[in-house]
């Protein structure tokens, strides 16, 4: 019940989404599931200020419908939802996603905290919390899946710390704005692989944001001035990409 958008097929969600990511990249892409208004537009703030896309859903049915319709690097979910409570939606994902789950809500009792993570979240925060702590949670979800264990990427003289979101060269720190960061961790995370161009676009703007053709070239263009000519190499018509 609520769920029939699911049976619309590919082309239904064509028209939500801008772009088709290819199956296997990464995007740094968070769905936030929530019901309560200030929280979720606080929520989907913050996050964007740490250089994520973040998609937004208001009740279970929908957020389960973009969470099984798009690959996800993490998701944010409430459990008392309107259409479909949090504990369904984490089960019905469970059958067809391993998308990283942080489940975010008032219930504080141990026997809630056991059921979510045995249900299959991967972690539990507890209302009110302070947006570092989610953050720095979600990040560390996102390294686990993407199997990386430490929070800095190195590549040659440039160091990529993605707890703190910063990067240097030569042991100097480098100012990039958040967009420009967000894909330059992007690219580290494929370091040595092809990143195209939707990726990136999905990656670096969210569901309400409005882009221009030409952004990405103006951010790939502004990191080569800052990290150095040859840091992001254009693979023409395809993407982009780092090499080690």
């Amino acid at each position: 019940p609520g769920l029939s958008r699911l049976d619309q097929g590919p082309s239904a969600f064509a028209t939500w989404r801008r772009f088709t990511v290819p199956t296997g990249e990464i995007a740094l892409r968070i769905l936030v599931v929530e019901d309560e208004p200030d929280l979720l537009q606080a929520l989907v703030r913050s996050l964007a200020e740490e250089g994520y896309a973040a998609d937004r859903a208001t009740d279970g049915a929908d957020g389960l419908f973009k969470a099984t319709a798009w690959d996800y690097d993490a998701i944010v979910l409430d459990l008392m939802l309107p259409n479909l409570d949090g504990w369904e939606f984490l089960r019905r994902l469970r059958l067809v996603k391993k998308t990283p789950v942080l489940i975010l809500t008032a219930r504080d009792s141990v026997a809630d905290r056991i059921r979510g993570l045995d249900s299959g979240a991967d972690d539990y925060l507890v209302k009110p919390f302070a947006l570092g702590e989610l953050t720095a949670r979600l990040r560390a979800l996102i390294r686990r899946s993407v199997g990386q264990a430490t929070p800095t990427i190195e590549i040659g003289d440039i160091v990529i710390d993605t707890a703190r979101k910063i990067v240097t060269r030569d042991g100097e720190p480098v100012i990039l704005t958040g967009r420009e960061y967000a894909l330059v961790e992007l690219l580290a995370h494929h370091q040595g692989s092809l990143v195209t161009r939707s990726v990136i676009y999905d990656s670096l703007f969210g569901e309400d944001d409005d882009t221009l053709s030409n952004v990405v070239e103006v951010h790939v263009s502004n990191i080569r001035k800052k990290l150095g000519k040859d840091f992001v190499i254009t693979r023409r018509g395809m993407g982009y990409q780092i090499d080690g």
